[in-house]
């Protein structure tokens, strides 16, 4: 049997972390098993879907490197891909289920509803349709509609049935119809509701296996009424875990970035982030903590999947994205970075000169062992750029007091004007010379020289700074700091 999975993203805003997490795992089964994972859109809520939304979720996929066999954009034998072009199909399916008796027309109002459902909810009962129009006549229907009543369609549930799924993270699990209550599988408007296109979809496209979050297991006993009712085969489901936050509660905007893009527009870098959503409910069989894709879709098994749920953890992500900053080139990392610089008008769009270019590289290199990710660059241009430094404060500002700062920067201003060449290698011997000529301990020589270049006590290498500034801007923050601190 081919395995057939499938990500069906509703377009109403942007590819969320746990979204991400679900097109992972069914592309990741996919691979495994040499079947096919389709990507298609559930757009039937016409109010907050679009286009804009559907494109940018496929843009967060591909960023990933999630690629789809079939599909939007893709093509395939089992298209159109966007649940608002199959609406012919879902009419097909709806007459089928009416016809045999699994559906039918409800012309009950909302007020009508409202009440029934204060009264399940006075007797302590859960709220559900009670099934007042399972047995109308044609008349009593033709009278509805001379009402100008627009009815919905409902499927009609089962009484006394126990319904079992079977699921690969969690087991049987196992509702009862009676706690259901008829539910809408078509609006007054003709649209779908979600648990009854979504089957069809299923059906049409022969899916096998259905991977998504806990939160659609409630849905799933409605589901397996249709394909019952249907005749159809019913796919394995695999319900993984919520992600939480390190609270333990639902992950929200209030814990910061949810979607992809939050991520991708602050400089993480794609295979750090499928490693990390990879581990967020599957732990891997070793104690490996890296997987490329390649290697995650090797690994990848159902059976591994956490029925507890994952903790989001930012300082994990962060480690990772570490990982993979220190394994990528520095041309890389430029052109990453540079969408930060050029928020500080530090580097402008287009084209650069083999200068700028090698002045970005040994800017990168000076500090990709300092970062998380390269929106931090912003927190180190400072070091490297301009003529003037921080204002010292503290601590700092004290070491601008010590009696032999004056005779330092006097004497490392003469050895920074007479090096030929102003690379790492010179600056350190510049300074290592200025220790013998003047006596002094390193730390008496480098932290006044480090503290009029920059204001502050700690930060990248001096090797690294001092030829980044060049000596040009080296010589203006020496004389900015003997102006304001040394006169």
């Amino acid at each position: 049997m081919e395995i057939r999975v499938r990500f069906a993203p509703s377009p109403t805003g942007p590819l969320h972390i746990g979204g991400a997490r679900s097109a992972l795992f069914n592309y990741l089964w996919a691979r495994k098993n040499k079947g096919t994972f389709i990507v298609r859109s559930e757009d039937t809520d016409l109010e907050r879907s679009s286009r804009e939304s559907e494109h940018n979720i496929l843009e967060a996929l591909r960023w990933l490197n999630i690629q789809w066999n079939e599909g939007i954009e893709v093509g395939g034998e089992n298209g159109p891909y966007r649940q608002t072009d199959r609406l012919g199909l879902y009419e097909e399916y709806t007459e089928k289920l009416i016809t045999g008796g699994h559906a039918y027309y409800c012309y009950c109002s909302e007020e009508e509803l409202e009440q029934e459902r204060e009264a399940l909810l006075a007797k302590g009962e859960t709220p559900r349709y009670l099934g007042k129009c399972r047995h109308l006549t044609r008349e009593q229907r033709l009278a509805y509609e001379r009402e100008g009543r627009r009815p919905v369609v409902r499927f009609r549930v089962p009484e006394g049935q126990a319904i079992h799924i079977s699921d690969r993270v969690r087991g049987d699990v196992v509702f009862e119809s009676d706690g259901i209550g008829d539910y809408v599988i078509v609006k007054s408007d003709g649209i779908p509701t979600y648990n009854f296109a979504v089957v069809i979809d299923d059906i049409s496209m022969s899916i096998t296996h259905v991977i998504r979050g806990e939160e659609h297991l409630s849905n799933t006993p409605r589901q397996v009424l249709i394909y019952q009712a249907l005749g159809a085969p019913v796919p394995e489901f695999a319900h993984i875990s919520l992600i939480l936050n390190t609270e333990g509660g639902k992950m929200s905007k209030r814990d910061g970035d949810t979607a992809v893009i939050d991520y991708q527009k602050k400089g993480y870098l794609p295979e750090a982030i499928v490693n990390f959503i990879a581990l967020l409910g599957w732990s891997p069989s070793g104690e490996e903590e890296f997987y490329t894709l390649d290697e995650l879709a090797d690994a990848f098994s159902l059976d591994r999947v956490s029925k507890s749920p994952a903790v989001f953890d930012r300082h994990k992500l962060d480690y990772i994205n570490t990982h993979y900053i220190k394994k990528s080139s520095a041309e890389r990392l430029v052109e990453l970075a540079l969408p930060h610089l050029e928020e500080l008008s530090i580097r402008q769009a287009g084209e650069r000169s083999d200068e700028q270019q090698q002045w970005l590289i040994s800017f990168i290199k000076a500090i990709s062992e300092k970062i998380s990710y390269m929106a931090e660059v912003k927190d180190y241009v400072h070091y490297f750029h301009g003529n003037v430094p921080l204002e010292p404060e503290g601590e700092a500002l004290e070491v601008l007091k010590g009696e032999q700062v004056p005779g330092v920067l006097a004497l490392f201003k003469e050895k920074v004007q007479g090096a030929e060449i102003l690379s790492g290698e010179t600056v350190k011997a510049l300074l290592k010379q200025m220790t013998k000529e003047l006596k002094l301990g390193g730390k008496f020589v480098y932290m006044p020289v480090r503290v009029a270049l920059t204001g502050q006590m700690h930060g990248p290498e001096l090797y690294d700074i001092i030829p980044l500034l060049g000596l040009e801007n080296v010589l203006g923050r020496i004389a900015v700091t003997e102006a304001r601190y040394l006169r």
